[in-house]
């Protein structure tokens, strides 16, 4: 899920760094984190470590001991949708989002300093909410191909053109189309790696959603992953079909927040 890159910290002592404009970590913002604990550690097998205690009911999700998700609690005060949200790197998140300030986005939350980092949350000029973070990374993070890890995220949108510019001024992502006959769908990239997909549907977007990132989870069996979830109080969106990446489904938790179960093709 990220990508490193080694810093100089202060006595000499290198620390890995995730690679600027890379995705770095997916939180949950949730209005009861202890029902969405419940929820995704029925269906993914996680266990929870609480954060410290400054970060009020933030909990790092772990698998198998390595953390692959955050969950938070929804300040009452923001207007942010309960949601699935990826971050990006960042060398420097102060700059960062002043440059998305700059470039037609909007800083909602932040700069501010978290556990062991700095971040923001903003969204682009779409609307779309994404995480701005620098820190270390960290030992256990990163594994990806497993049952219960993020694996893949899609901006859906109704423009690509527009808002890959906008990506690509603020994070230096570089796109790439995925298939020459549809230019809808491109692929986002740091230093030749793929980071994302954005995906233009024009006016099919739902009114009700508006553009969002939708964050892909890997699941052993799709179709058990989804009777799990409507078992558990969640919704199914688009039903689980193949597609050129595996078989992939779209579902909601009990609170709303969207994401997607895939099976990879290896």
């Amino acid at each position: 899920m990220t990508e490193a890159r080694e810093s100089a910290g202060p006595n000499g002592t290198t620390h890995a760094r995730h690679t600027p404009g890379s995705l770095c970590r997916v939180n949950l913002m949730a209005r009861e984190t202890a029902a969405s604990q419940d929820f995704y550690g029925t269906l993914f097998g996680w266990e929870f470590r609480p954060g410290p205690p400054r970060t009020g009911s933030y909990a790092w999700a772990l698998l198998d001991g390595h953390e692959v998700a955050g969950i938070g609690q929804l300040p009452p005060d923001r207007h942010l949708p309960v949601a699935w949200t990826p971050y990006f790197a960042s060398a420097d998140v102060d700059r960062t989002a002043e440059t998305v300030r700059h470039s037609g986005g909007t800083v909602g939350v932040g700069p501010l300093d978290a556990e062991a980092g700095r971040l923001a949350i903003a969204s682009d000029p779409s609307g779309a909410v994404f995480g701005i973070w620098r820190g270390v990374a960290r030992p256990s993070a990163g594994i990806t191909g497993v049952p219960g890890t993020p694996t893949w995220i899609e901006l859906v949108t109704r423009d690509t053109e527009s808002v890959v510019k906008f990506y690509k001024g603020v994070f230096g992502h570089e796109p790439e189309p995925t298939v020459p006959a549809d230019p809808g769908r491109v692929v986002l990239r740091i230093d030749g790696r793929p980071v994302a997909g954005v995906h233009g549907v024009g006016n099919a977007l739902p009114r009700d959603r508006g553009p969002h990132w939708l964050t892909y989870f890997e699941a052993a069996e799709v179709d058990d992953a989804v009777r799990r979830v409507t078992e558990l109080g969640g919704r199914l969106l688009r039903a689980a079909h193949d597609s050129p990446y595996g078989r992939v489904a779209t579902v909601a938790d009990p609170e709303g927040a969207v994401f997607s179960l895939i099976r990879t093709v290896v």
